[in-house]
């Protein structure tokens, strides 16, 4: 390509996009110190009341439209809009004579200082926070909301510090040729969300925001690229190659296996009903990773075990014979649950109760989800696995296995995200039926780097050759007592990665529906030979870049993807 000036991030979803740039700005103005309003404080209170539940009502119908991860992340953000602390907090700035937009400036403020004070995933809930109230105070100003423009005459590269998920969650891929952000790493909420729907992305890009309104710019989703005024010559080849790509995709379909001939089932991640349609259209064997948190999530009382079951049944019915993998209730942290008890403050709630930890606590939650999950099970032909997340010991794991077995479900096995887990992979696999290893979770512990903190993106990889130790352990530990051993996290996706996950045991890949078509092109134009070897290459790097660039090394055929 000719030279032009170019602006380098992380690629985090595959694919090229062209157009004008739009940089998002119209940030909401702070509502002036000291304001006060006029009549009963009673009707100011209701004021403020309305706004933040219309807020909440909104991001709820967004989720709702979006559906998958997204649904998940809005209605986490709604709860936060619902809130009863948040409401007294502005509540008692009214009825000291404080106006309904600077009683939730302030309010919203102690809060976002209470939760970056906190760390790990409640810090990162700040820009959230900060979305909530910008939103509330639009509304009650009478201001524009802020977000993504609703209307263009043409496709256009969104251009952003980082991205609120309302915002992420619906893009209109139509107009929308690309965005890049600021802040952000590869595991963020806005990565997931946005391969999750096919939409060009770099995330972490140093000067982002800087560029003028209105400049063209190339963006190469997987290369990580952006090129600023970039000739036609340029623009055509990239994009011609993106197109030519989308082709081999399109007449990749079929169960996944190896140049060879080796099986590797390639399963969907499913967020919740609405996502069945992509996963069956892309080729999906199954589902590798059910998230069931949409039917807890901002909800005043639990689900009854009549609406769970239905909502399980649905799922299973689009796989008949498939493997359909139901992570159980994965709350706490980032995820309360409003219907529970609060569990006091957690000093770092990532390593505090959630996942397994909470049934533990409350275990008729769980006994409910699991007899819920075995009838709908009893009238499939689908092959149900239940498995629990956030396992660090073989007594934790028993435990659950038990259960189940206990409810009738008798494929019970066990997420490996904690370091602990990987480490002791041999004795756990004697207790549970298979393992599913989420490298989300397993490399942010594993490195101690916060996936939602862009300043720690670079430690944040799975790519680390500690982290591909980690899998080769869990892997290995499955293969001795004749286990399986899947991947569920976003590691999966990265079609490189996925064939270096082959060829260190792993036996199953589960992804977000848009990336099964380039794992499964992938895959089939390399040996498992191949893969074991760029598999041993990746693990004698010594950083997570030199052991991206030895595997490709050995990978030839992933030069006909551009990759």
């Amino acid at each position: 390509m000719t030279t032009s000036v170019v602006l380098r991030g992380s690629g985090v979803s595959p694919g090229a996009g062209y157009g004008p740039v739009h940089v998002l700005v119209g940030a909401i103005p702070e509502p002036a110190p000291g304001s006060r309003y006029d009549g009963e404080a009673a009707a100011e209170r209701k004021r403020a009341a309305d706004a933040l539940e219309r807020v909440a009502d909104d991001l709820e119908a967004r989720g709702a439209k979006a559906g998958g991860a997204a649904q998940d992340v809005l209605g986490a953000q709604a709860m936060m809009a619902r809130d009863p602390g948040l409401e007294v907090g502005v509540a008692e700035l009214i009825d000291e004579g404080i106006a309904a937009p600077r009683a939730v400036f302030e309010a919203f403020g102690r809060y976002r200082e209470l939760l970056a004070a906190a760390g790990g995933y409640l810090a990162e809930r700040v820009a959230d926070l900060d979305d909530i109230r910008d939103r509330t105070i639009a509304l009650l100003t009478g201001l524009p909301m802020p977000g993504v423009p609703e209307s263009a005459a043409e496709p256009y590269v969104l251009v952003a510090k980082d991205l609120a998920p309302a915002d992420t969650a619906l893009l209109n891929k139509d107009l929308v040729a690309a965005f890049v952000t600021e802040e952000g790493g590869p595991t963020s909420h806005t990565a997931i969300l946005a391969r999750a729907m096919g939409v060009p992305a770099i995330v972490g890009c140093a000067g982002a925001t800087s560029l003028p309104q209105g400049i063209w710019a190339l963006v190469d989703g997987t290369s990580g690229s952006v090129r600023l005024s970039p000739e036609r010559a340029d623009v055509d080849s990239l994009l011609g190659a993106a197109a030519a790509r989308e082709a081999v995709l399109a007449a990749s379909m079929g169960p996944g296996v190896t140049l060879d001939g080796h099986a590797v089932p390639l399963l969907a991640n499913v967020g919740g009903p609405r996502d069945l349609e992509s996963a069956l259209a892309q080729g999906a064997e199954g589902v590798g990773l059910f998230r069931t948190e949409f039917l807890f999530l901002d909800r005043a009382e639990a689900p009854t075990e009549e609406e769970q079951e239905a909502a399980y049944r649905a799922v299973f019915d689009a796989f008949p014979g498939g493997r359909v993998v139901v992570r159980t209730l994965d709350a706490g942290a980032d995820k309360p649950l409003a219907f529970l008890p609060p569990s006091g403050e957690e000093p770092n709630p990532a390593l505090g109760e959630r996942g397994l930890r909470l049934f533990r606590k409350y275990p008729e939650m769980m006994g409910s989800q699991l007899r819920a999950l075995a009838r709908a099970a009893a009238g499939t032909r689908a092959q149900a696995y239940v498995m629990a997340p956030m396992v660090a010991t073989v007594e934790e794991a028993s435990w659950f296995v038990s259960a189940c077995h206990d409810a009738g479900l008798p494929n019970a096995g066990i997420m490996i995200e904690i370091p602990s887990a990987a480490l002791r992979a041999h004795h756990l696999a004697t207790a549970v039926d298979f393992f599913s290893i989420g490298t989300n979770d397993l490399t942010q512990y594993a490195l101690a780097a916060d996936r939602q903190v862009s300043g720690v993106a670079e430690l944040q990889d799975p790519w680390h050759p500690a982290v591909l130790d980690l899998i080769a352990l869990t892997a290995t530990g499955a293969a001795t007592t004749g286990k399986s051993c899947g991947v569920c996290g976003e590691a999966a996706a990265d079609p490189t990665l996925a064939c270096v996950l082959v060829g260190l045991g792993v036996t199953s890949l589960s992804m977000g529906s848009p990336a099964l078509p380039w794992v499964r092109a992938a895959l089939s134009r390399h040996t498992l030979t191949q893969c074991r070897t760029a598999a041993t290459a990746a693990r004698t790097a010594l950083s997570a870049a030199t052991a991206k660039s030895a595997a490709r090394n050995e990978l030839p055929g992933l030069a006909d993807l551009g990759l």
